[in-house]
């Protein structure tokens, strides 16, 4: 009998045991409050994304230096050829009635050079013999002259006319393929002003590469000879790898925003790639590895005041803030602050909407360093006196150096949260590498609600409604 109770005794415990752990973990009615993951180890890597065009190392515009009407088509898009080879022929009778015409001018000129030579010889004989005025032979010699040079003269305009009827054949100025042919059999080609393009041939279509635009603040952390890979939308699933080959200084400035031309390139064995392909570009700054991961929604996540433990030791600290840690919360002024929640209002923590954080953010360098929507998942640092957060601003992608909070389970309460705080090193945009030393691999951290709650927005303008409120990432 005293076997029985005994047994009794143990799975009456038991159960009592499991149901309050049940009860920490779930709401009062039984289901799940919050959704929970789990922290891992694992590799970070910061990447800059942008967006460029596909085109061949070498392109060649064949165009027309004469007008004419387009009488022969040799070649057609994606036609293979070869350098000086046949590409089209203009109508070439206007331009071989212009020779004719400049041979028959040239033949007229020698007759007369011919003629003056004649004339020429005539009155020196009889200037020997004293019958011609000296004037008589000077005008003969001049006569003579001037037929010579009209004779040079018809001779370059034959040249010209030769060389206009030349220009009426298109031929290849390099080894490759067409890519663009702009006009078709009977179209006239007008090159009064300009040479009009004809033909677009690509020189290797197995060497490609890509011209993007880097964002200034961006810029600065790509180097040449950097790997990189993309991927076009004719083959989503399909990672290219490229290199950088060229960081051009020349800005680009559209709507105030300034960018750097950034060439990459790209191998094309398979000739799958094609020439002005849009390229969604993946340029790998930074790399952390084998570090502790958090989920970028545990950032993100506000825990109501009234889920959150306090220490009864530290009643007057504020909810939710990590507990300072001797010199370290004195000296850095970029940790969160703990001053004590006001009565009737409700406690925010750092770099949550309508913080400090997030204030000081806004007014441009008077004591928050950060910018909105950082992707480690708040907005800014409270800054000290004098502006000192906005020394060390990081780009939208990085993530680095900056305090955050998440929430973990406390022990021995009834579902109580406890803020635990970390300082981010790098981010991904999905998992952000941390360090604290309250956390290890393993440790569950609340990433949202997972009541009907979780999709409501937040009541109060701070965030911590009811509804659980979510930080602007």
């Amino acid at each position: 009998m005293k076997r029985i109770l005994l047994l009794a005794g143990i799975v009456v415990v038991a159960a009592a045991a499991a149901g309050a752990f049940f009860f920490m973990k779930r709401g009062p009615n039984g289901e799940a409050k919050f959704r929970w993951t789990k922290i891992d180890r694992g590799d970070v890597t910061a990447n800059v994304t942008a967006t460029g065009t596909l085109s061949a190392v070498t392109t060649v515009n064949v165009g027309s230096q004469v007008s004419g009407i387009i009488a022969r088509l040799h070649v057609d898009f994606n036609s293979q050829v070869k350098k000086g080879q046949l590409l089209a022929e203009l109508d070439p009778t206007p331009f071989q009635q212009s020779v004719d015409q400049r041979r028959a001018d040239l033949e007229r000129v020698k007759v007369e050079l011919r003629n003056a030579e004649i004339s020429l010889t005539r009155s020196k004989n009889l200037f020997r013999q004293q019958l011609l005025a000296q004037s008589d032979l000077d005008a003969a010699q001049t006569n003579r002259d001037a037929a010579a040079a009209s004779v040079a003269q018809s001779q370059a305009a034959l040249k010209q006319s030769e060389t206009n009827l030349s220009y009426t054949k298109i031929t290849s100025p390099i080894d490759g393929v067409v890519v663009t042919r702009a006009y078709d059999l009977g179209q006239t080609v007008a090159a009064s002003f300009q040479a009009p393009t004809l033909f677009t041939i690509a020189q290797d279509l197995t060497k490609m590469q890509v011209l993007t635009n880097i964002d200034e603040s961006d810029v600065g952390r790509i180097r040449v000879g950097q790997v990189a890979s993309f991927t076009v939308d004719a083959f989503p699933d399909t990672t290219f790898k490229a290199s950088v080959s060229q960081v051009r200084l020349s800005p680009q400035t559209v709507q105030n925003v300034v960018t750097y031309p950034v060439m990459l390139d790209v191998p094309n064995p398979e000739l799958k790639l094609r020439p002005g392909m849009t390229a969604n570009v993946l340029l790998p700054v930074d790399t952390k590895t084998a570090v502790l991961r958090v989920p970028n929604a545990a950032l993100r996540f506000k825990a109501d005041t009234a889920d959150l433990w306090v220490d009864p030791a530290k009643k007057g600290q504020k909810a939710g803030a990590a507990p300072e840690k001797g010199a370290e919360a004195k000296g850095e002024r970029d940790a969160p602050r703990t001053a004590a929640a006001a009565p009737g209002t409700e406690p925010k923590t750092p770099g949550a909407p309508g913080t400090g954080g997030e204030r000081m953010a806004g007014r441009g360098g008077a004591g928050g360093g950060g910018r909105p929507g950082n992707a480690g998942g708040w907005s800014g640092r409270p800054g000290g006196a004098g502006g000192a957060g906005g020394a060390g601003a990081s780009s939208p992608r990085s993530g680095g150096g900056r305090v955050g909070t998440v929430y973990v389970d406390a022990p021995g309460t009834k579902g109580k949260l406890k803020a635990v705080s970390l300082r981010t090193l790098l981010t991904d945009g999905n998992f952000t590498a941390v360090e604290s030393p309250d956390l290890k691999e393993g440790d569950e951290v609340v990433v949202g609600l997972a009541t009907a709650r979780a999709g409501a927005v937040g009541g109060s303008p701070g965030g911590g409604g009811p509804g659980g409120g979510r930080r602007p990432f």
